[in-house]
């Protein structure tokens, strides 16, 4: 499935396929981003990182340290 990754103060993110049934941790590190670093808001509102992802998500990824 297809969902979309923007970090930092991006304004252009990256499509990413990613499988069914992975959490925002799972993505994170795959990344190579630590969930302690970040907070990340999918369509608009924050959430932990043991969400599952869905289709066509659009995800923000901001660093605070």
């Amino acid at each position: 499935m297809r969902i979309k990754v923007l970090i930092g103060k991006e304004n252009s993110g990256k499509s990413l396929e990613v499988p069914k049934g992975q959490t925002i941790e799972s993505l994170l590190k795959k990344l190579h981003i630590n969930p302690q670093t970040v907070i990340v808001s999918r369509n608009g509102d924050i959430v932990p990182e043991q969400e599952t992802l869905e289709e066509k998500d659009s995800l923000r990824i901001i660093r605070f340290k």
